[in-house]
């Protein structure tokens, strides 16, 4: 799949460290008085960090991204030292991300290179940063996985189903751990707000993305994701919950053309529900 990601330009970095205040995600980092990229796995490819930057350090590069590997991330941050690896396996670790941190942690181990990860096993997550009021980055595009967890509202006693964050479809991550292996719901914007008994019926155990067909631009954007998610990530179903509005169909077309695309195939359902929340249809495509 074709992904925009930022390139630094280490020559021209003066190290001002303005490009880390506009990374949302916290992928970027000043390390060593240059600004490093500490995850491409987070890198949202917005952009925001090239406007903050004074002397042009910074660009996009769209390329061919290949699946996710942490041993070739590994291999190109190694050299950067040991500041620059600490700095992304702790990233890995506030995101979420074990599975990931376990395999950076291991390609350390298997190369004999000597780092102090006393800090990673005592960093606390960004949940209890969080939790104790420390924030890094934007909490509104910053990815928490908090799966086997049910939280309640404040007003009532209604649990809430959702197992990660963010949902937006153009700020998710295909190759994000809490995809592995799982079973993703693709639902309109609107389909929450109509059906009262959303989180109950449809998001229970899956993986949220949310779209709307007919105002999101980035289209051919939403079907590399979800193609990754079927081909790299191993995704096991994907549901699609929209409305029953014409143009709402278009968010089943998306998945079906990346249904076409993928190399591999898993089970598409399809779930109508009319403009006040009620099930109209369901059914396997």
């Amino acid at each position: 799949m074709k992904r925009t990601i930022i390139k630094i330009d280490e020559e021209k970095c003066n190290g001002c460290g303005q490009c880390v205040t506009g990374c949302h995600e916290g992928a970027l980092q000043l390390i060593d008085g240059k600004a490093r990229m500490v995850s491409e796995l987070f890198c949202d490819g917005l952009g925001a960090c090239i406007g903050e930057c004074p002397v042009g350090a910074i660009e996009l590069e769209e390329r061919e991204a290949e699946p996710y590997s942490e041993t070739a991330v590994m291999e190109r941050i190694a050299p950067k030292g040991e500041k620059t690896i600490l700095a992304h396996l702790r990233h890995l670790k506030e995101h979420g991300e074990t599975g990931y941190l376990q395999e950076g942690i291991k390609y350390l181990q298997e190369h004999n290179i000597p780092v102090d990860l006393s800090s990673i096993r005592n960093k606390p997550t960004a949940a209890m940063m969080q939790a104790h009021g420390h924030h890094q980055g934007c909490p509104g595009s910053k990815s928490f996985t908090f799966a086997g967890t049910e939280t309640k509202t404040t007003q009532g006693d209604t649990a809430s189903q959702l197992r990660q964050w963010p949902v937006q479809l153009h700020l998710l991550n295909p190759h994000a751990g809490y995809f592995q292996g799982a079973d993703v719901l693709l639902a309109a914007d609107c389909a929450a707000f109509a059906a009262g008994n959303f989180h109950s019926a449809y998001l229970k155990n899956k993986v949220l993305a949310i779209a709307c067909p007919k105002l999101d631009d980035g289209k051919d954007s939403y079907i590399s994701k979800l193609t990754a998610m079927i081909n790299e990530s191993n995704i096991n179903t994907l549901t699609v919950v929209r409305m029953e509005v014409p143009c709402c169909g278009g968010l089943t077309q998306l998945a079906q053309i990346a249904l076409q695309q993928a190399e591999r195939k898993v089970p598409l359902k399809e779930i109508i529900l009319n403009v006040q929340g009620e099930q109209l249809t369901e059914r396997w495509i």
